[in-house]
């Protein structure tokens, strides 16, 4: 995609939705990084039903910890791989505590320390919690970037790369969720919604996904 319609791209995105949040809910940089730790092969609105009561109780890592692994078991089972993420939330929370002076840290090579923080999910703490202008590449990000030819790449780290390399300023900050919600709500996987989306004749997907037709009204026989 020409550097002249990136910025376009970009700039129809932002003028649709120009201060997108993460759909996340959370209190503070610890609730941000155990919420996005628990959304790994979860939907957020999973997520937020089984944090919605933690949250209001347990929101430093000292409470975390005090909970303990199976008390969090108990509010988070209705989520994918509960078992080993109540693991790692309760281990993470005691790194933080002995390593980080309870805080969460804004560098991501101390936030990959973490247990069950991979890459991605470093990255959406560094944006969200902290104003870095990282790009956390999910599975719709990634979709995007490679369909659209905004960013191509065989693997997350290699579609991060090229979007850090590809996306100007003013945009930077907001990129990262601007196109997961693309991703979630208009360029799905299975049936993209072309007939509906703001950069269709940017994109480099070719066989653009033409818009429902309704079934015609007959007359009962």
């Amino acid at each position: 995609m020409k550097r002249a319609d990136v910025v376009e791209f970009y700039a129809r995105l932002a003028g649709a939705d120009p201060h997108p949040e993460t759909e996340l809910a959370y209190s503070n940089p610890f609730t941000l990084v155990v919420a996005v730790a628990l959304s790994a092969q979860a939907t957020d609105v999973s997520v937020n039903k089984a944090t919605r009561l933690l949250f209001q109780d347990v929101d430093t890592p000292e409470k975390m910890v005090a909970l303990g692994e199976e008390g969090l078991k108990q509010h988070i089972r209705t989520i994918g791989l509960f078992n080993s993420k109540a693991k790692n939330v309760i281990a993470l929370s005691q790194m933080l505590i002995d390593d980080f002076d309870s805080q969460v840290p804004a560098d991501r090579d101390a936030l990959e320390r973490l247990p069950g923080v991979g890459r991605k999910t470093a990255n959406v703490v560094m944006n969200v919690a902290f104003g870095a202008e990282t790009f956390a590449v999910d599975t719709h990000i990634f979709r995007v970037g490679n369909r659209t030819g905004l960013a191509r790449g065989k693997t997350p780290l290699a579609v991060e790369l090229k979007l850090d390399k590809a996306t100007p300023q003013p945009f930077r900050l907001h990129a990262h969720h601007w196109l997961i919600l693309h991703g979630r709500y208009v360029c799905k996987a299975r049936r993209p919604e072309c007939w509906r989306c703001l950069v269709a004749d940017l994109c480099a997907f070719k066989p653009k996904t033409p818009a429902p037709t309704k079934a015609p009204i007959t007359a009962d026989a």
